[in-house]
C-alpha cells in the first residue's frame, strides 16, 4: 500500500475533531448524577477501587492514580484477577468505580451481584446507562460519544478518551472539595521537582556547624578573610558573644573596598560589614531562601534558629545541587 501523507494529516484531524467533540458532549450529561458521585466518593470510609477491561481498565490505572495522588484513595483491581481471588481486597466501606463503555462486559458484570452482597456502593462509568452495569449501579455516569475516531468503528478511541475526561473531573471536584492543597500534592510527589521545591527545609540543605563562616565583631581583616576562604560560601557572618547575627561581609564588600582604596590591613570586621543582614530560620522551606536571595539580589543568607541564634548558612549553588532552583 502506498503511503499517502495528505491522507494521514487529513486522519489525524478528523481524528482530532471526533474526541475533542466527545468531550464536549460531556458536558450536557454531566448532571445531578456527577455531583451525587463527588458527594459519595467523599463520604466513602474506604478506598475508590477501580475496575476495567481491556482499554477500560488502562483507563482506569490512570483514573486510580490521578485520584490516589490527589487526595482520594484509589486503587485499580482487574476484574479478571477478582473472579480469582482479588475480590477480597475489596472492602464494605470501599466504593468500586467500574468502567466498560458497552456496560455488559461478563467479567465486570459477574462481579456486581458479589460487590453490592458485599455492601460497597458502584458507580458505572459507561457510554450505555441502560447496560447490565448501568441497571446495577448506584450510580451513573453517562461516557457515551456518537462514534469513535476509528474509521472502522472498533479500536476504543474517542470513547476513552471521554472515559479519561470524566475521570480528571472527578478528581478535580473531588479535590476541590478536599481543600487539597499544593503542599498536599507534593506529598504524594516527594521525588518529583515540585515536591523538593516544597517539602525541602532550609535544615536539610544548609551548611551548618564549623562549615558556617563566623567571626566576632572585633576580628581583624585579614583573619575573617582567611575564615572566608576556607569555608567557601563567599561570605561570613560577624556575630556577638551569644551566637547572634550582627552583620554580615560578601566577596563583593571586598570588591568595593579594595576599589575605594580602603587600607584593609587596619580595619576589623565591625568596621565593614553590612549590619542587621537578611537572615531566614532553619525551619523556613528551601524555596523561601531562594525566593529571598531572589527578591533582595543577594547569593547566600544566613540561617538562625528559634532564638536568633546563627545556625547555618546556605548560597544559590547549595539550592542548586539540592535541585530546589
Amino acid at each position: 500500500m502506498t503511503f499517502d501523507p495528505d491522507r494521514a494529516l487529513r486522519l489525524a484531524q478528523e481524528t482530532f475533531d471526533i474526541e475533542a467533540a466527545a468531550v464536549l458532549g460531556l458536558k450536557a450529561r454531566t448532571n445531578a448524577s456527577f455531583a451525587r458521585a463527588v458527594e459519595t466518593i467523599l463520604g466513602v470510609r474506604g478506598r475508590v477501587v477501580v475496575m476495567g477491561m481491556g482499554k477500560s481498565g488502562h483507563v482506569g490505572r490512570k483514573i486510580a492514580a490521578t485520584l490516589a495522588s490527589t487526595g482520594t484513595p484509589a486503587m485499580f483491581v482487574h476484574p479478571a484477577e477478582a473472579s480469582h481471588g482479588d475480590l477480597g481486597m475489596i472492602k464494605p466501606i470501599d466504593l468500586v468505580l467500574a468502567i466498560s463503555n458497552s456496560g455488559e462486559v461478563d467479567e465486570v458484570t459477574t462481579l456486581l451481584p458479589v460487590i453490592k452482597r458485599l455492601g460497597a456502593a458502584v458507580i458505572a462509568m459507561t457510554g450505555n446507562p441502560q447496560s447490565t452495569l448501568g441497571r446495577h449501579a448506584d450510580i451513573v455516569l453517562d461516557s457515551g460519544v456518537e462514534k469513535e475516531a476509528c474509521p472502522l468503528q472498533l479500536a476504543p478511541t474517542a470513547s476513552t478518551t471521554a472515559q479519561l475526561a470524566l475521570g480528571d473531573a472527578l478528581a478535580v471536584a473531588l479535590l476541590d472539595a478536599r481543600g487539597f492543597q499544593t503542599e498536599d500534592f507534593a506529598r504524594s510527589h516527594p521525588g518529583g521537582a515540585l515536591g523538593r521545591k516544597l517539602l525541602t527545609h532550609l535544615s536539610d540543605v544548609m551548611r551548618a556547624g564549623d562549615a558556617v563562616p563566623r567571626v566576632r565583631a572585633n576580628t581583624a581583616f585579614p583573619e575573617m578573610m582567611r575564615e572566608m576562604s576556607a569555608k567557601g560560601l563567599g561570605a561570613s557572618a560577624i556575630v556577638d558573644d551569644a551566637g547572634r547575627v550582627l552583620g554580615i561581609f560578601t566577596d563583593g564588600d571586598l570588591r568595593r573596598l579594595i576599589e575605594q582604596g580602603v587600607d584593609l590591613r587596619a580595619v576589623t570586621a565591625r568596621e565593614v560589614m553590612h549590619p542587621g543582614p537578611r537572615t531566614i530560620r532553619s525551619d523556613a522551606l528551601a524555596v523561601e531562601a531562594a525566593q529571598l536571595m531572589e527578591q533582595h539580589r543577594i547569593t547566600s543568607v544566613l540561617v538562625v534558629d528559634e532564638d536568633g541564634l546563627l545556625c547555618g548558612a546556605v548560597n544559590s549553588n547549595d539550592l542548586m545541587r539540592a535541585k530546589v532552583i
